[in-house]
């Protein structure tokens, strides 16, 4: 590490000025950076004097005493401590994020649903003004569910910063470039990747390259983490190494600066006088990350069948019930199709979790038609659904040989819980009224009689 200029730029660990980014691998890995040598402090975490001036301080994403594998903390030794961050609070309306429970009596549910690509806006729109919620579900109260959101960003945040008491973040990106200047380090994202941002993490977002688009996935549960891979094994899907954690940077800059909290569902704002951003130092396992979506290794079946789409799971934010999860993320990307004698698309079906779909490019296999980049589909918990009439037939009659799904990223938001649709969603998003009439092309091929079972 080089010691930086005494400019009041935002600096990095690998002892650049500006913001470029720089980061540490690994997934739930217990991490530590500082941007000036010596910031950290050595075989303790709260010495009587930080070096430099500073202030220790300890975020936690679980309790004090959750299970050692399960706790998750970070030291900070920051410029300012955090309770300079915030003044008096004022109330303030985010007219388009919504948080659960948010069940609106003259809105249906109940259906299987898809949308067009959300337009782009000419207005203004900051990550805040930008948020615009389509489903939600459990209770962000107690803790459990979660909402989905699309995103649309025309403008930085400038001396403006925000932060989640209620959730965690997982942003897919699907048009454009975003910046995440967090307390703890600098995030770049683009389509084909993904950021978690951990609940209670300051952060302001910058437009690299727009307008940008995306899809959020709000977790008020557990954590996202990795899902077991039982008789898989060690290896393939999203391995560990492959997340990106940021290294140290801060802002030690004077600066009228807006701070918008959201907490219960309801949003505050607070004025202070500086930027919150001036973490130099810190050490621990609770802190952003991102993961390029071409890292993950698929597995499937090399004979016959095809297995349940939660082989695809990326990251899983389990609930109190074993084996169900509140939030699984699945990916369905590149891959090679083999199966002998199988129906190759997902098959029909109908299943006690919630799917909410969003497509980052091409197309998806199930859907051939009106699925497009941008484009949302959800299938409430036990509706049935599953490939239209043109899949089915294609796939039905297809020759089997080896075939490689291309030029194709689709991914799904499941959930536990049944997720319901904001006004938004129902009346302003652009649904596809004819989306239900997909299905109405499949016919009745059944022959009871002995020449008629030709699948013997």
């Amino acid at each position: 590490m080089q010691t930086p200029s005494t400019d009041k730029t935002l600096t990095t660990d690998a002892g650049t000025k500006g913001i470029t980014p720089g980061y540490m691998p690994g997934f739930g890995n217990d991490f530590e950076t500082e941007a000036l040598p010596g910031a950290l402090p050595r075989g303790m975490n709260s010495p009587q004097k930080c070096a430099y001036g500073l202030y220790g301080e300890q975020l936690t994403g679980t309790a004090f005493t959750a299970p050692s594998h399960q706790n998750e903390r970070t030291w900070c030794y920051r410029i300012r401590p955090s309770v300079k961050h915030v003044s008096r609070f004022s109330r303030i309306d985010v007219p388009y994020w919504k948080s659960a429970p948010h069940v609106l009596d003259d809105i249906t549910s109940l259906g299987q649903y898809r949308w067009d690509p959300v337009p782009h806006s000419d207005a203004d729109l900051t990550w805040i003004d930008g948020m615009h919620t389509m489903t939600t579900a459990g209770d962000v109260y107690t803790q459990v569910g979660m909402a989905m959101h699309v995103y649309l960003v025309t403008a930085s945040m400038t001396d403006e910063y925000f932060f989640s008491a209620d959730s965690e973040l997982l942003v897919v990106p699907q048009e454009g470039r975003l910046r995440f200047c967090t307390e703890l380090g600098v995030i770049e994202v683009a389509p084909k990747e993904i950021a978690i941002l951990p609940r209670g993490l300051v952060y302001r977002v910058e437009l690299l390259d727009g307008p940008a688009r995306g899809f959020v996935c709000e977790n008020y549960g557990q954590k996202l983490e990795l899902p077991g891979r039982g008789p898989i094994g060690a290896n393939c899907m999203a391995n560990r190494r492959d997340f990106k954690t940021p290294v140290a940077a801060f802002e030690d800059r004077d600066a009228h600066s807006r701070v918008v909290i959201k907490w219960q569902g309801q949003f505050h704002e607070t004025f202070i006088d500086h930027s919150p951003l001036d973490v130099v130092a810190w050490h621990g396992n609770y802190a952003p990350c991102k993961y390029d979506l071409r890292d993950y290794c698929p597995i499937g079946a090399i004979l016959f069948d095809h297995p349940d789409p939660s082989i695809f799971t990326v990251l899983t934010a389990p609930s109190g019930v074993p084996g169900t999860a509140n939030i699984d993320f699945v990916l369905f990307k590149e891959r090679w199709m083999t199966a002998e004698n199988t129906f190759r698309p997902p098959w029909y079906h109908k299943n006690v979790m919630s799917e909410l779909m969003g497509n980052i490019y091409g197309q998806y296999d199930a859907k051939p038609n009106g699925f497009a980049p941008g484009g949302i589909s959800l299938h409430n918990m036990m509706l049935p659904h599953g490939p239209d009439n043109v899949a089915f037939e294609k796939a039905s009659n297809a020759d089997l040989g080896p075939e490689k799904l291309d030029n194709t990223m689709s991914f799904m938001f499941e959930t536990r819980f049944p997720q319901h649709l904001t006004e938004y969603a129902a009346r302003q998003a652009p649904l596809q009224d004819d989306y239900i009439h997909c299905w109405d092309g499949i016919e009745k091929h059944f022959d009871g009689t002995p020449e008629g079972n030709w699948g013997k």
